[in-house]
Order: structure tokens, then C-alpha cells, then sequence
């Protein structure tokens, strides 16, 4: 049985930094696409960043240059490293997995999925 565990959100003032952490058990990802996915209430669940192998990334064009996606194909894990917070990015950060060497955008694409972690950012 596969299961993907998230860890690493918390309050934090705009500016700071945190970095989430997802740790895959049951099957290897280590060359298959991992994602981190957000979600607010009443929207659509959104593409944040990916990874395919360990070097192969993707952004949503608004956390570029803050947030950086990374991989230890060792350890199964996937992290993303945030920067530079901002309050839009308040949401609940889910780590998700698809067995699968192609990155998608689409949520609906991803088999796996963690419990999902928050990540609140104070003005």
C-alpha cells in the first residue's frame, strides 16, 4: 500500500521561509513524477511545483524564484523549500505522486496523495 506523508507547514510571517517534506513509502518514486499541489477553500486544487527523476522541474509561474522542489531518490522523499512567503500562499499543501515519468499540471493525473499539510502566511 503506498502512502505519501507530508510534514513542514506551520504559521509564518510574510517574508519567512518553510520547507515541507513528503515521505513516500510502499513503492519508489525515484523516477517517476512528484508534485505539490495547493488548495483554499472553494477552489481548485493548483499545481505548485514538480519533479521528474531528480532534475527535471516545473513552477506555477507565481512561486518562481521562491520555492524550489527537490528530491532524495534515497530516502523516497520529495521537499519543497519556500521562500520569500507571501499571503497568497495560505493554503493546504498536498504532496502527490503518479507512477508515471511524465510531469502533469493536472491534479486529476496523480494517484497518490498525501493528508495534506497547512501552511498559513500573517501579513
Amino acid at each position: 500500500q503506498v502512502q505519501l506523508v507530508e510534514s513542514g507547514g506551520g504559521l509564518v510571517q510574510a517574508g519567512g521561509s518553510l520547507r515541507l517534506s513528503c515521505t513516500a513509502s510502499g513503492r519508489t518514486f525515484s523516477r517517476d513524477a512528484m508534485a505539490w499541489f495547493r488548495q483554499v477553500p472553494g477552489k481548485e486544487r493548483e499545481f505548485v511545483a514538480g519533479i521528474v527523476g531528480n532534475d527535471i522541474t516545473r513552477y506555477l509561474d507565481s512561486v518562481k524564484a521562491r520555492f524550489t522542489i527537490s528530491k532524495d531518490s534515497a530516502k523516497n522523499t520529495v521537499a519543497l523549500q519556500m521562500n520569500s512567503l507571501k499571503p497568497e500562499d495560505t493554503a493546504t499543501y498536498y504532496c502527490a505522486a503518479r507512477a508515471s515519468t511524465v510531469l502533469s499540471f493536472s491534479s486529476r493525473q496523480y494517484t497518490y496523495w498525501g493528508q495534506g499539510t497547512q501552511v498559513t502566511v500573517s501579513s
